[in-house]
């Protein structure tokens, strides 16, 4: 099972100093904090998408391709590409160049955001929301599986033979995830197309995840792409951990009550009873995890936000230890001690993708020759 964690990227007055980062050391930290995860064994780090402040993670392909180049063994990730905002044609060119310069060491998560101004701001209509994420998407996955599209839809240009380039690598698109919180239809996108479904549900109670989970697996064997309990699966979370509980809750509450993502609303007691969110010690994180399965079956990635509410960047980092060291080998132990045989134990790696794709017979082509323009001619 693969562990990691993802950053949302907010810009938050640290409440027990005062002192705000700019958005430069903000950047910054991200990318420590991402070579962090590698070096301590983390499986997976994920960024999100933002066009607003206070989030300073507007192009996840530039952060991540420049991570490719000085992480060692991570899966660089999304956890919100703006599959409705985005032109498809540009998320197709720029994930494939991701893809080849990480040697596949990447995926990507399909998401509509959180933030509604960002429609107008990219010449969209919100009401349009789930539509485009269906025509985008479609469109996407036709740049990548074939070298030459001619495509008309409503939302964009039309395309006359075009090919989008560079082609994937060893001609097998980049394997994606689709992330929702409410919405049953990107559930259903996900299980049509056999991709991952990852439910980012740190603000909500688990019988909400277990219905949301639930729908995508029946839905996933409906359609043909194996076992209900086959289907990929992720989860998001939330944690801040001390070897002393007490300890944990008297650090963390004055960033719980001060964090504009918290909407100063339910108590910190509160919240963590209703959400994945827990405060405490490995152990008490450990408990919680280890039950996520009994709600949404065996899953494949869990990711933890740990990173946000203006929290210090050597407390992110001691975080980031405590998951690697203490909370992670035991979950990972947890997880695995009674997973069917037949169920995988985290997502289908590049390698593992390609080789499918060739002894199925769909594995395209990742070099496109040149041509003449006015003969038609191989050059």
């Amino acid at each position: 099972m693969q562990f990691g964690i993802f950053t949302v990227s907010d810009v938050t007055t640290d409440p027990t100093t005062g002192t705000t980062p700019d958005d430069t050391q903000r950047v910054r930290d991200i990318l420590t904090i991402a070579q962090h995860a590698d070096q301590a064994g983390l499986d997976v780090f994920a960024t999100g998408e933002h066009h607003n402040p206070p989030f300073v993670a507007s192009s996840p392909t530039t952060m991540l391709g420049y991570l490719a180049g000085v992480t060692k063994d991570i899966t660089l990730s999304t956890s919100t590409t703006l599959v409705t905002t985005n032109d498809p044609v540009r998320i197709a060119e720029e994930y494939a160049m991701l893809q080849v310069i990480s040697d596949g060491r990447m995926d990507l998560m399909m998401g509509r955001g959180n933030t509604g101004p960002v429609y107008p701001w990219f010449g969209k209509d919100i009401r349009q929301g789930l539509n485009l994420a269906v025509e985008n998407y479609a469109l996407i996955r036709q740049l990548w599986e074939n070298e030459v599209v001619n495509w008309q839809g409503q939302f964009r240009t039309p395309l006359q033979g075009f090919t989008s380039t560079p082609r994937p690598l060893d001609g097998v698109a980049p394997f994606v995830w689709h992330g929702s919180i409410r919405t049953p239809e990107i559930a259903e996108q996900a299980a049509y197309y056999g991709d991952g479904f990852f439910h980012n549900n740190i603000f909500w109670p688990i019988q909400h995840t277990e219905q949301m989970v639930g729908l995508y697996r029946q839905r996933y064997e409906h359609h043909g792409h194996g076992r209900a309990d086959q289907a990929i699966v992720g989860l998001g979370g939330q944690f801040f951990a001390r070897k002393n509980s007490q300890d944990a809750i008297d650090e963390f509450r004055p960033y719980f009550d001060n964090a504009p993502v918290y909407g100063h609303g339910p108590s910190m007691e509160d919240f963590t009873t209703q959400t994945p969110l827990t405060v405490g010690s490995p152990q008490q994180v450990i408990d919680r995890y280890a039950a996520m399965k009994d709600h949404v079956g065996h899953y494949q990635r869990q990711l933890f936000l740990i990173d946000h509410a203006g929290l210090p960047l050597k407390t992110v980092l001691e975080q980031i230890d405590i998951l690697a060291e203490d909370i992670v080998p035991e979950l990972r132990r947890i997880n695995e001690s009674d997973r069917p045989a037949h169920v995988p134990s985290n997502p289908p790696t590049h390698l593992e993708r390609v080789v499918a794709a060739q002894s199925a017979g769909t594995a395209g082509a990742d070099h496109v020759a040149a041509v003449d323009e006015w003969t038609g001619a191989s050059v």
